[in-house]
């Protein structure tokens, strides 16, 4: 990483200048504090800081442009993917934002910073005192949720007008880490007290459903997949090799994690962790396998934005990527959004595939004013430039059979981000074929839907901390069993000399449009949870044949997907 002293490019001869009056950078960010943090009291002056500087990048639209075409099968571009030093050459900020947002950090005495090689971002220490005075307005304080602390403004900052113009946000200012659980739906509801009857989903019980045999593992060297944690979730390398020893003796697997980015401690492994690791590995069998370890140690880093910076810096890394990690869409700025969205694109002209669970709230529900409610989506599952996952139970709980929505899968619609081309002829004959939909007012039918495909998301068996643990659910379980299947594609794809698959929505969509293909195994039953109103009776979407708000196109069939997706350019006829 490129250090503080890039400054002297730039401002080495500047001299001091009087920025004037401050404009708000994220006038619409949700600055409450969430459930479960306690305010904790103020920080010291001398307290170090560190905050994130998003700056304005060039050409995003010719990298839009380029994501479309390296990714659209019919385009003579398809596959022809841009190296981290293209990728740098296209979007790095002007002189002019480098030299205008040096100069106002100087002016304050702000020197420890580190950048990447974009230069799209400035990750800077300093105190406290001096960031209230470099974002006016701004208060820090200690928050914290019984088990790590965190500081947080909740005040709205500005920042000079000068300077906002070569700004998207400041990071490590607002936004608190969503603490997310791993469900267990045998303990939590008696409503669907038949789940904890579930004889449990293991690796055998996945690779018998989606079609997988002892000889469909991974091989090739240029290989690679990885999933994210977040919040001090960790894995333990003893509870991959135990959980292999019980349950993967049917094929061919790596029995270690071939490489860590981050810290990677911790006494007790988590579930989640535990989860990502162990499906990942089980499914995408004997690909190499990387964990992005983002533990958000120190007090004000923002621990998603922190992997999205490593992924930008790195010019070596995994092809595909499982993140069972969410937000309320309604709960971050617009700028924070599309900034967020540009990140995503730039790994699809790299030929990443970025997949996300797609949550485990259904429909979600927020309460918009008293007596009136809407849908709630979540992001980055609702960003148009990643891949999302969301999750289905078998039919017969004791038995390999076809399968039904699982209603906590989440999916819906975007409330920002309007619906992409690639969908539109999907998500629009599901709006008109279905009889029954929820009110207009709870959903945005023009935006962007989600999720994209599927896969089991019910009564999962993991080793966390040497112990067995079954009844494990949500799509933080179906995500990695996608992302696995798709590393196993791309290794087909590398034998034959075929790119990576990068950004796959446009195929998928492109597969699937003269109806569902025998590469997906159609969810046509079941419903996901809504509001528990009087108007939609705590119910949201419901599936259908072909694509639907709940299953997307379904789940997995690889060996017919497999088929479908080893193409190299498709010929329009």
């Amino acid at each position: 990483m490129i250090t503080g002293c890039l400054s002297l490019v730039f401002c080495v001869s500047c001299a001091v200048i009087s920025f004037t009056s401050g404009v708000f950078l994220e006038p619409d960010q949700n600055v409450s504090v969430p459930i479960g943090w306690i305010h904790i009291g103020r920080v010291s002056a001398s307290d170090q800081i560190l905050l994130t500087f998003a700056l304005k990048q060039q050409n995003t639209d010719k990298l839009k442009e380029h994501l479309e075409q390296v990714s659209n099968p019919h385009s003579p571009q398809y596959g022809k993917y841009l190296t981290l030093d293209q990728l740098s050459r296209l979007i790095r900020p002007s002189e002019e934002t480098l030299k205008t947002v040096w100069t106002w950090l100087r002016n304050l005495g702000v020197q420890n910073c580190s950048t990447v090689q974009t230069l799209d971002f400035l990750k800077c220490f300093m105190s406290a005192s001096t960031a209230e005075k470099l974002l006016s307005g701004s208060k820090f304080n200690r928050y914290t949720n019984g088990h790590q602390t965190l500081i947080r403004s909740p005040v709205k900052y500005e920042i000079p007008e000068e300077v906002a113009e070569h700004v998207d946000f400041v990071g490590g200012v607002h936004r608190f880490p969503l603490q997310k659980t791993v469900i267990s739906k045998a303990w939590k509801s008696n409503r669907y007290k038949e789940a904890g009857f579930h004889l449990g989903v293991t690796p055998a019980v996945v690779r018998k459903r989606y079609n997988l045999t002892a000889r469909d593992v991974g091989s090739h060297e240029n290989n690679s997949q990885a999933v994210a944690q977040f919040l001090e979730q960790y894995f333990h390398q003893m509870d991959l090799t135990e959980f292999m020893l019980l349950f993967g003796s049917s094929f061919v697997h790596h029995t270690k994690v071939g490489k860590v980015i981050g810290s990677q401690g911790g006494i007790k492994a988590g579930l989640e962790a535990s989860l990502d690791v162990e499906y990942i590995m089980s499914t995408g069998a004997n690909i190499t396998t990387w964990v992005f370890s983002n533990t958000g140690r120190h007090k004000s880093q923002e621990p998603f934005l922190e992997w999205m910076i490593l992924l930008t810096n790195m010019s070596s890394i995994p092809w595909v990527h499982s993140i069972s990690y969410g937000d309320d869409e309604d709960s971050l700025s617009v700028a924070y959004l599309e900034r967020i969205n540009i990140e995503l694109m730039k790994a699809g002209v790299r030929g990443l595939t970025i997949l996300f669970a797609s949550g485990d709230d259904g429909a979600g529900c927020r309460e918009v004013r008293r007596g009136v409610n809407t849908f709630r989506p979540s992001f980055p599952a609702s960003s148009p430039y990643v891949t999302t996952v969301g999750g289905t139970s078998f039919k017969n709980p004791f038995q390999v059979t076809s399968e039904v929505t699982d209603y906590i899968s989440g999916g819906g619609f975007s409330n920002v981000f309007k619906m992409p081309d690639y969908q539109a002829a999907a998500v629009k004959s599901y709006l008109k074929r279905m009889k029954s939909l929820p009110p207009a007012t709870y959903y945005n039918a023009s935006g962007r839907a989600y999720p994209d495909v599927a896969a089991l998301s019910d009564n999962y068996w993991i080793v966390a901390n040497l112990i067995p643990i079954p009844w494990i659910s949500g799509t933080s379980a179906s995500t990695p069993v996608f992302g696995g299947i798709l590393a196993l594609i791309n290794d087909h794809r590398f034998q034959k000399g075929l790119p990576a698959l990068g950004f796959i929505n446009p195929l998928l969509y492109n597969l699937q449009k003269n109806g569902t293909s025998a590469a997906f195994f159609d969810v046509t039953i079941g419903c996901h949870l809504g509001c528990l109103d009087e108007k939609t009776e705590g119910q949201g979407f419901c599936a259908s044949q072909s694509w639907d708000p709940v299953t997307g196109w379904g789940t997995p069939n690889y060996p017919e997907l497999l088929k479908a997706l080893l193409v190299g350019k498709v010929d329009d006829p």
